[in-house]
């Protein structure tokens, strides 16, 4: 018997798009956090009282949906660890410091100030990603790096 990884997806039915679906404490609040790094709002659905329970953004072909978690989401648990891309990651951390966010200093490991939520920690050299790396803690605390495009 074959093992499945040794077969080709046929193009026509080759998944096309990927598209983070994300539990969060507070939809509005991650829909704003996340326009201050481009993505710019999308549909929402509300519920009987006007609460926001799901919503969508994007920037260029970046996209990302929001669900109304139950209970909140455990940042140590990192269900989910983001990796995006910009142009400029210095100007990105000047931003989003200017925004609001809590420096974190250098990350050694620890989850940084504000129990680990909206903060931005220095600028990285990995070997992998030699231009620049951004350590950024979203509001339920999920971990965003952001990586320097060449």
């Amino acid at each position: 018997m074959s093992h499945p990884a040794n077969h080709v997806c046929p193009a026509a039915c080759a998944v096309r798009n990927l598209i983070p679906f994300v539990h969060v404490a507070d939809v509005e609040q991650s829909l704003s956090f996340y326009a201050l790094l481009g993505f710019a709002h999308g549909d929402t659905l509300q519920d009987l009282r006007g609460r926001t329970y799901w919503g969508s953004a994007a920037s260029g072909k970046a996209q990302i949906m929001f669900a109304q978690a139950q209970p909140d989401p455990l940042p140590e648990q990192q269900a989910v660890l983001f990796y995006m891309y910009c142009e400029d990651v210095a100007a990105l951390r000047t931003h989003l410091l200017a925004c609001g966010l809590h420096h974190g200093g250098t990350y050694l490991g620890q989850p940084g100030p504000n129990a680990g939520r909206r903060v931005v920690f220095e600028i990285s050299h990995p070997d992998y990603m030699q231009r620049g790396e951004l350590r950024i803690a979203d509001p339920d605390g999920y971990c965003i790096l952001v990586g320097q495009l060449d």
